[in-house]
């Protein structure tokens, strides 16, 4: 493994919630010491010794094992100092684990062998158990016994990015088959994005009970919707993933790609705090939400390849800029790009705390 050191299996007992780290109290709109920073793909292929560790697997394989899944979620950490783990894992684990034929396919993403299109293939999605998936409880309780007062933050797709991926049989930038059913056929669409966030719903569920502080729900392709037709179609599926974790005391984070006409609809469904991309200032984000939820983001992950003056400025800006928000976790837009410099995350993530220090 290249010197990568693997963290032995246990069976570690699930810890409590870290309540008192800058990145939960941030998310619940406490004071912070300073502003708390993770990166999405903070995990991944940016590290030279994620890339080591993950030689020879494939990333299904990669997500359902315990000691890999805990290597992994804590390279990041250890090299960047950054605030918060988010549990290594993909989006659609939950769905090859009810039985859905997939794979994860390298410089492609998620490819379906047999697109859902008919009223018979949405009745062979069946609903996630805990006991389907027993190596992410395991996973969980390895990385929180482990990351001692980091919190681990947990996470899930949002139904209508998984009904996406399902009804394309892969990646879209046209979502024409999704947008077809939606419309096309409601009644089919609302089946299967209500059992998309049953299994959404219940994976969060998993994380959060075996000790994740906080969970967050992507909504990668939220972003090509209208108002309304995220109102008529998506809102209320979105709402009933988050509401799988409302019992639990943990913060809820929503993010989506390109969803910066959707921010207080997405706040609405459920989340604690609401998730910002680059294409919309944290200033123009806490003016559209009415300062009702506190704010994640928004740095442009290819400004990472910038000079660092120049960097270094936006950094602070957005520093600045989510002072005026009832709690501010400092993020990318988006994920980390894989030819990012690791070493411009770390200046980045000291930059922040320096900038933010109360």
């Amino acid at each position: 493994m290249r010197g990568c050191r693997l963290v032995t299996t246990s069976q570690a007992p699930a810890a409590a919630p870290v309540p008192d780290s800058p990145l939960v109290r941030a998310a619940r709109g406490l004071d912070v010491p300073h502003t708390p920073v993770w990166f999405m793909r903070q995990a991944g292929r940016s590290l030279p010794e994620y890339r080591a560790v993950r030689e020879g697997v494939g990333m299904l394989e990669s997500c359902r094992r315990p000691d890999l899944v805990t290597e992994i979620t804590l390279q990041p950490v250890r090299r960047h100092g950054v605030d918060a783990a988010i549990f290594f894992s993909d989006i659609v684990v939950p769905l090859a684990a009810v039985g859905v034929d997939l794979d994860i396919v390298p410089g492609v993403g998620p490819v379906v062998a047999q697109p859902v299109r008919t009223r018979a293939d949405v009745e062979r999605i069946r609903a996630l158990d805990a006991a389907d998936v027993p190596d992410i409880t395991e996973s969980v309780r390895m990385l929180v016994a482990e990351l001692g007062p980091t919190p681990l933050i947990g996470f899930a797709g949002a139904p209508f990015t998984l009904a996406s991926y399902l009804v394309e049989g892969g990646p879209s930038k046209n979502h024409e088959h999704t947008k077809a059913l939606m419309h096309g056929d409601p009644a089919l669409w609302h089946d299967l994005c209500a059992r998309l966030a049953q299994i959404s719903g219940a994976f969060l569920r998993v994380q959060a009970e075996a000790g994740a502080s906080v969970v967050q729900l992507f909504d990668s392709w939220a972003g090509v919707l209208s108002r309304a037709d995220y109102i008529r179609f998506v809102q209320q599926h979105s709402a009933t993933a988050l509401a799988a974790v409302a019992d639990l005391d943990v913060p809820r984070i929503h993010f989506g790609v390109g969803t910066g006409e959707l921010l207080t609809l997405m706040g609405e469904a459920g989340a604690d705090v609401v998730g910002v991309d680059y294409r919309v200032s944290l200033t123009d984000a806490l003016d559209r939400t009415g300062g009702r939820w506190p704010l994640q983001g928004n740095l442009d992950p290819a400004l990472l390849f910038a000079p660092w003056e120049a960097l270094e400025r936006r950094v602070r800006e957005i520093v600045e800029e989510g002072r005026a928000a009832p709690g501010h976790i400092f993020n990318l837009g988006h994920g980390v790009l894989p030819a990012t410099d690791p070493d411009v995350l770390t200046r980045v993530v000291e930059l922040v705390h320096e900038a933010s220090a109360r």
